[in-house]
């Protein structure tokens, strides 16, 4: 899988404060508010395709659409951004 390169904050995460920082890996970012790594977005191969889990790194719980699936994995890490943003009613 190719590497996925770190997308620009979104402007409703930038109003809070918040980042996009990459992971170990080229397929993990954080999701930083104030400084905390709150969100995990990791991008996995789907039905040859990719999809975006997005897993609150408090508890682990998943916040995303495990049947959405984006054709390349900028747009998969995008998509898991979207998908957050809609999750938290931001």
């Amino acid at each position: 899988m190719p590497a996925t390169t770190t997308p620009p904050v979104p402007d409703w995460l930038a109003r809070r404060d918040g980042a996009v920082a990459p992971g170990v890996n080229g397929v993990v970012r954080f999701v930083l508010v104030a400084g905390q790594p709150l969100y995990k977005l990791e991008v996995r191969p789907a039905a040859g395709k990719f999809t975006c889990a997005v897993l609150n790194s408090v508890n682990g719980g998943r916040l995303d659409d495990a049947a959405k699936t984006y054709a390349t994995t900028e747009e998969a890490l995008a998509g898991g951004l979207e998908q957050l943003r809609e999750a938290l009613g931001w």
